[in-house]
């Protein structure tokens, strides 16, 4: 029997991986250790999880394309300009007409309690549309990345949905990443119900044991172990207890590679 990984291997194959969701602009006080309101120097980045998670896989060296909206202004000109300076495609991020704002992050880098501020009101990625995802040639792209917060909202919430459609009519291998974010949903109800319906369509979900527990409503590692029962695969992370990799009735544990921690956030 072929193993859900062995199949989303096979399909991906050197073609494009398309990533759908937000990307925006974190700024960060300098030099490190340093609190917002004492800060002299800033310093800015790409950031936004779908971003990061693009600008990843291009330094992978993998072609890698992201689906997403940018407002019209300065900010949103410099995530499109910096993801394509590293590597990502982005000839699928579309600019907004309204009032819409691209996400904007000040975070500090401490592990001392830093202080995280996030501007996500009107959030520009949020405005992708079914249009939008019926525009891709989902048949050429070797897997699809939806993180949660893209399911929070509409049009976006549609525009994903769509998108799963077309992935399936094409046997395209889609990628949930749960990311769980409080104040991104209504309630976590909402986010309950919207993500473990995703969830179970996809062929791969991804997140850790707290964000398995909510979408399970309790129980998160027997939901993983029964998503993974119906033939996904699935990455169930537990922070520094490291991952188990869930398919075909079977686990493998991963263990951590520990390097001292510049934020508890993010990408550490």
């Amino acid at each position: 029997m072929t193993l859900p990984s062995e199949r989303i291997a096979d399909h991906l194959a050197g073609r494009p991986i398309m990533v759908v969701g937000r990307a925006g602009m974190d700024i960060y006080p300098m030099p490190d250790g340093t609190r917002v309101e004492d800060a002299h120097e800033l310093v800015n980045d790409v950031g936004g999880s779908s971003g990061n998670i693009a600008v990843s896989i291009a330094k992978q060296g993998h072609p890698v394309m992201l689906l997403s909206a940018v407002s019209n202004d300065g900010v949103g000109r410099f995530v499109t300009r910096s993801l394509g300076e590293y590597g990502v495609d982005t000839r699928h991020c579309f600019v907004t007409t309204g009032l819409e704002r691209t996400s904007l992050a000040m975070a500090e880098t401490t592990t001392d309690s830093p202080d995280v501020t996030i501007y996500r009101n009107d959030a520009a990625d949020l405005a992708i549309t079914p249009a939008h995802a019926e525009a891709v040639d989902v048949a050429a792209l070797g897997a699809i990345i939806i993180t949660g917060t893209a399911l929070s909202r509409e049009p976006s919430r549609s525009a994903c949905e769509r998108l799963v459609e077309l992935a399936g009519d094409a046997g395209c291998p889609v990628v949930l990443d749960i990311d769980y974010r409080a104040q991104a949903w209504a309630s976590p109800d909402e986010a309950r119900e919207i993500l473990a319906g995703m969830a179970r369509r996809v062929q791969m979900p991804v997140g850790n044991d707290e964000e398995f527990d909510l979408i399970a409503g309790g129980g998160g590692r027997d939901f993983a172990a029964g998503l993974a029962e119906g033939g996904a695969l699935v990455l169930y992370k537990m922070g520094e207890g490291g991952c188990d990799i869930l398919e075909g009735g079977g686990e493998a544990h991963i263990g951590i590679f520990r390097v001292t921690a510049l934020k508890p956030f993010g990408s550490g």
